[in-house]
């Protein structure tokens, strides 16, 4: 099976990477075999690659050693761009060697390989579509790299054998673009153990101090990239509504950064906003544990895999009912009937997210019951071993039958 992806271990990280790591680790090599078309980027990483079940074959234009952030702008944005006939012209000449029996396009930018296939190669592989996407698909539909070539992202939609999605907001998307097949939900997982690890007061002590935390402060959080979509600058706009103990810290790089930086000190906020850039997963729980609450009033979500890894790390969640968050976040006003798991703020209301926050500040009965909720429903459904077993029997088996 070859997969489309766009960027790939083990430098850039995020989603779409590790689910494709965590469901094809778990599929034996004498079941399926997997390579993969992703982009280079990087001049320190090899053309050709093992990564676990994966050959990875890397394409496309690089420099020595990209910041993450320069993956956004332009130049590099530019390779991006040329993925898809980078990928085609790869794909053409793999698949004449290797004969596959079909592809899994990770997202459905990820399509245009397959199309340009059928359209001008004359190859018709059958192929898995899977869509994460975080955007609306308003959002997407109007970027201008895709307007100009709309009459082949449409047909995306048309040629799957198969269409999986991470949620059922992203289901009602698939079938508004006009896929009429086969279609499951099967949402994305997390590492419970990893998230759920613990750490020495000492650690935790020390990288509190290291932020500058003092006694009587608080900590809310989110890991997020900086794009409009994750509305960082709600939750900026919320501090006003907050108590000046309380601070805010900023994981994620994005192109937002400059804008939401702008914001924070036209706000006099400079001193309770931590924009911390990019941190590497490894640390990732270890930040989460020393947070009080997580926060992101998204605009748009397909699912939003942080406020999963959130709810293992046993962080209490403040979320907006957008996208696919509606699947797993029970707000106790809002589904009376669930047991809850976070809290909903109002889309673009910087006070309600502050009243949300303030909420699990306050109230530690209110606090524990979701936590415990909440940890243990991503247990209970979104682990990886599950996850892996309904791909391979519910998408793979429809693909490759």
């Amino acid at each position: 099976m070859l997969i489309f992806s766009l960027t790939y271990y083990p430098k850039y990280v995020g989603g779409v990477e590790v689910a494709i790591k965590e469901i094809t680790d778990r599929i034996p090599k004498e079941d399926i075999v997997f390579d993969m078309i992703t982009l280079r980027f990087d001049s320190t990483l090899p053309k050709k690659e093992r990564i676990g079940n994966v050959m990875v074959y890397r394409i496309g234009p690089t420099k020595k050693n990209p910041q993450p952030d320069e993956l956004v702008r332009m130049p590099m944005y530019m390779v991006k761009v040329l993925y898809p006939l980078l990928a085609t012209w790869k794909a053409l000449w793999l698949n004449r060697r290797e004969r596959y029996d079909g592809a899994w396009a990770m997202m459905s930018y990820m399509g245009f390989p397959l199309v340009l296939l059928r359209y001008f190669c004359f190859t018709k592989l059958p192929y898995a579509l899977t869509l994460q996407e975080g955007d609306s698909i308003e959002h997407v539909t109007r970027r201008w790299r895709i307007r100009i070539v709309h009459f082949l992202y449409a047909p995306i939609y048309r040629f799957p054998r198969i269409v999986q999605t991470i949620s059922t907001y992203l289901a009602n998307w698939a079938r508004t673009m006009g896929y009429e097949g086969p279609l499951t939900v099967i949402p994305n997982a997390v590492d419970t153990e990893y998230f759920a690890q613990e750490f020495s007061g000492e650690e935790l002590k020390e990288l509190s101090l290291r932020l500058g935390k003092k006694t009587d402060e608080r900590f809310i959080i989110t890991t997020s990239r900086l794009v409009p979509k994750n509305a960082v600058d709600v939750v900026i706009r919320s501090l006003e509504f907050l108590p000046q103990t309380v601070k805010f810290l900023v994981l994620g790089v994005g192109p937002d950064d400059a804008k939401l930086r702008k914001l924070t000190a036209d706000l006099g906020l400079s001193e309770r906003v931590l924009f911390l850039g990019h941190i590497d997963r490894s640390e990732m729980p270890k930040y989460l544990k020393i947070a009080d609450v997580f926060v992101r009033p998204s605009r748009s979500e397909g699912m939003g895999i942080s406020f999963v890894e959130a709810m293992a790390a046993g962080i209490p969640v403040v979320a907006t009912p957008v996208g696919g968050i509606v699947d797993f976040l029970f707000d106790p006003n809002v589904n009376p009937d669930k047991d809850p798991t976070g809290l909903f703020a109002v889309v673009d209301d910087p006070k309600d997210t502050a009243r949300a926050i303030k909420a699990f500040l306050d109230d530690t009965a209110l606090r524990g019951r979701c936590t415990i909720n909440a940890k243990r429903m991503v247990k209970e459904q979104y682990e990886w071993n599950l996850i892996a077993k309904n791909m391979r029997e519910k998408v793979f088996a429809e693909l490759l039958r």
